[in-house]
């Protein structure tokens, strides 16, 4: 039982790494994606002006979403660290990590624009993966009788 969970610690060591490391690329360039996707975001986001049914989707909006998304893991992998009981710790970390990659913009990337708005929305997607893994927990954990 031990060299499994040792096993586990090894793989959740090196998932959270690469996933930080992931958000360290791109929440800590001096542009977020290139020129292409720059330019196929900007052909979409207006296809979706032009059209009545979809012209609510704005770049604003999406890049909140891409925010929220973007943080999911985050509160997933705490969950993972810090069991059920430690739950508390996903909203926590996430505002944390959020608070420090826009400092982080602020002081020495001046191309990136720091917002509380990212902060608000990393933190609702660690909230967000943080609830999916409670509500697995529910659903396959058995029930103490």
């Amino acid at each position: 039982m031990r060299v499994q969970r040792g096993a586990a610690r090894i793989v959740l060591m090196a998932l959270s790494g690469a996933y930080l490391w992931g958000v360290a690329w791109m929440t800590l360039r001096t542009r977020p994606y290139g020129e292409d996707i720059t330019n196929a975001l900007n052909r979409l986001l207006t296809w979706f002006a032009e059209h009545p049914s979809t012209a609510w989707i704005t770049f604003d909006r999406v890049e909140f979403a891409a925010n929220v998304v973007m943080f999911v893991p985050l509160g997933i992998l705490a969950v993972l660290w810090f069991g059920v009981r430690g739950w508390w710790s996903a909203p926590l970390i996430g505002a944390i990590v959020s608070a420090a990659i826009e400092s982080a913009q602020a002081l020495f990337l001046t191309s990136r624009v720091p917002d509380l708005r990212d902060i608000v929305a990393n933190t609702l997607g660690a909230v967000i993966g943080m609830l999916l893994m409670l509500l697995l927990a529910f659903l396959l954990l058995p029930r103490r009788s």
